[in-house]
């Protein structure tokens, strides 16, 4: 469910499309802002909504920290792609020794040795 039948009314009436993201993410602001008051900005997810799916350059100008989006071309080589928050998912990380993992990891020297009498 992307988004409530109150939000599509709502963006086809008072909403100007802006851009989409790679994740298929649509962002829209107000067309018509009330006097003295600036343009609202929302977004409608593509699948579940879920914050963590917002890329870094479309959060700035949700946030009105950035007047205009940033257009996804300009990438610096330093920008790791952006991934949503997996938590809950198959996608989620399993360290090496996680029961979902297989269970088996290496044997470190913390492990717990008893104590055995002579």
């Amino acid at each position: 469910m992307s988004a409530t039948l109150g939000t599509k009314l709502h963006t086809f009436f008072y909403g100007q499309f802006v851009g989409r993201d790679a994740f298929g993410n649509r962002y829209f602001e107000s067309k018509h802002p009330r006097k003295g008051e600036r343009k609202r900005r929302w977004v409608i997810y593509n699948g579940v909504p879920e914050a963590s799916k917002v890329p870094a350059i479309w959060h700035g100008w949700l946030h009105y920290t950035l007047d205009a989006p940033l257009g996804e071309s300009k990438q610096y080589s330093w920008i790791k792609t952006h991934l949503p928050n997996l938590t809950g998912t198959t996608g989620r990380y399993l360290p090496s020794g996680h029961i979902s993992n297989g269970g088996a990891r290496a044997p470190a020297a913390a492990d717990y040795e008893p104590w055995e009498p002579k």
